[in-house]
């Protein structure tokens, strides 16, 4: 099924879809960044194809292998039809490192973009709240593009006060505390 969604893409958007390939089984378009977001609510909202499903967003970087230099990489799926497909987006490094957000399509996709932001610095454009999901604010770089160093050193960030909890009625342990603190064993437990 997933190889009629690629002949589809391709009588629709023409120029639109770079390229397609299939490889085990994997189906993928590689799009035009212009058309990522009509793709998307397309796949979702025909009958045929039912994307139902945003499973992911992440990146390839190509550091000297390759221009451009990111694959910005889209997986879809549809539970009702049980078929997948995966989209990529070809972007560059610096101002041209940026797709538009899919949030509009699939609410679920927030996070995931998020993280693309923060792990690869694509920019993900139209994004309702785009800021760091898991880096702290002051962090500098993004940690998994190639070029970030490996022995960097990061701003310090000053440590939280510790607050220690005890949940007393965790099922399976009933010492473990919070903050990977456990406490010592008294005469009054059981």
């Amino acid at each position: 099924m997933s190889q009629a969604i690629l002949e589809r893409l391709k009588e629709r958007y023409e120029d639109g879809v770079v390229e397609t390939a299939t490889e085990r089984g994997d189906d993928c378009a590689v799009l035009k960044r212009e058309i990522l977001v009509d793709v998307c609510r397309f796949l979702k909202d025909d009958a045929d194809f039912a994307m139902n499903l945003f499973v992911d967003v992440t990146a390839v970087d190509w550091l000297d292998r390759r221009t451009p230099r990111f694959d910005v990489v889209f997986q879809l799926k549809s539970i009702t039809k049980r078929h997948r497909v995966t989209l990529k987006v070809r972007v560059d490094d610096g101002d041209d490192a940026w797709v538009p957000s899919v949030t509009g399509v699939w609410r679920g996709a927030d996070w995931f973009e998020r993280e693309l932001w923060d792990m690869f610095g694509v920019r993900v454009d139209g994004h309702p709240n785009l800021r760091r999901i898991l880096m702290w604010d002051g962090f500098e770089g993004h940690p998994l593009r190639k070029d970030y160093p490996v022995a960097g050193r990061q701003p310090l960030v000053p440590l939280r006060k510790s607050e220690v909890h005890v949940f007393e009625n965790n099922p399976v342990d009933p010492f473990v505390v919070g903050l990977g603190v456990v406490r010592e064993k008294s005469d009054g437990d059981a």
